[in-house]
């Protein structure tokens, strides 16, 4: 099943989890921690009450909302956090996971230093991976597991779902790493 499909079937909590998921992967370049939004994964359980959703993320973005660098990445990530919706209904964070999908893909194909063949990240969303670049695939692999995980296993699925999130905030922490090396 593609990207898109996954998004479309999802319900509240896989969407909420999986723009959070995007999110927590790109955090390196917001300048936050390890532990930076794990108050609003704890808001995803059950027994959390939904009104803490709104309450955490605008700790969050006091945390993390310094300016931006004028890097088209760094651009990006703070647009998906901006961006979630201080309501968690279905509706709301639909349309946020969704557009957290493109910019988390956009983010790791700015940051590859390999080539992507395609001309835009959609035609990855849709299940076409021909010519996708090492880093973007495993982006696009981390986003289908936190969806199938959480349609598979509910709220005992957002552990695994976490653990997937820490894996690519590592794997750009050293990208965002050697790049700034690089540059330097």
């Amino acid at each position: 099943m593609s990207l898109v499909e996954l998004i479309a079937q999802a319900d509240e909590r896989g969407l909420a989890a999986s723009g959070l998921a995007c999110l927590d992967r790109c955090v390196p370049l917001l300048g936050g921690d390890d532990e930076t939004l794990r108050p609003l994964w704890a808001s995803l359980t059950d027994g959390a009450d939904a009104a803490e959703w709104g309450e955490r993320l605008e700790q969050v973005r006091a945390k993390l909302d310094a300016a931006d660098d004028g890097d088209e990445a760094v651009v990006l990530a703070h647009r998906m956090l901006r961006a979630a919706p201080a309501e968690r209904s279905a509706a709301e964070v639909r349309v946020w996971a969704d557009a957290c999908s493109v910019a988390a893909l956009r983010i790791h194909r700015l940051l590859d230093a390999a080539e992507d063949d395609a001309s835009s990240v959609a035609a990855h969303r849709e299940g076409r991976t021909e010519g996708m670049s090492p880093l973007v695939a495993a982006e696009l692999r981390r986003q289908i597991v936190v969806l199938e995980v959480l349609a598979g296993h509910g709220q005992v699925g957002l552990r695994r779902a976490l653990e997937v999130a820490t894996e690519g905030r590592r794997v750009l922490r050293a990208v965002v790493s050697r790049r700034s090396r690089q540059q330097g």
